[in-house]
C-alpha cells in the first residue's frame, strides 16, 4: 500500500508531516530521518483498528466502519 504524505518545513527547524487520506494523521522529526520513522509509527496507529467479535446470530449484516 502506498500513501501519500505532504511534508513541511517547519518555521522553528526540523519538519513535519500530514497524511490526507487519514484525517487527523501528521507527525514531526527534527531530521528527515526522524520524520520518516515518525511517519511509519503514526500511519500505523492511525489505521489501527480493534474490532470486536461479530455475533453469529441472527442473519449476515453488512457494516461500515471507518478507519
Amino acid at each position: 500500500m502506498k500513501i501519500k504524505v505532504i511534508v513541511h518545513e517547519a518555521e522553528e527547524g526540523g519538519f513535519w508531516a500530514e497524511v490526507p487520506a487519514i484525517p487527523g494523521c501528521a507527525t514531526q522529526g527534527e531530521t528527515f530521518e526522524e520524520l520518516l520513522a515518525n511517519l511509519y509509527e503514526a500511519v500505523e496507529g492511525c489505521l489501527a483498528v480493534d474490532v470486536g467479535p461479530v455475533s453469529g446470530e441472527g442473519h449476515p449484516r453488512t457494516i461500515e466502519i471507518a478507519v
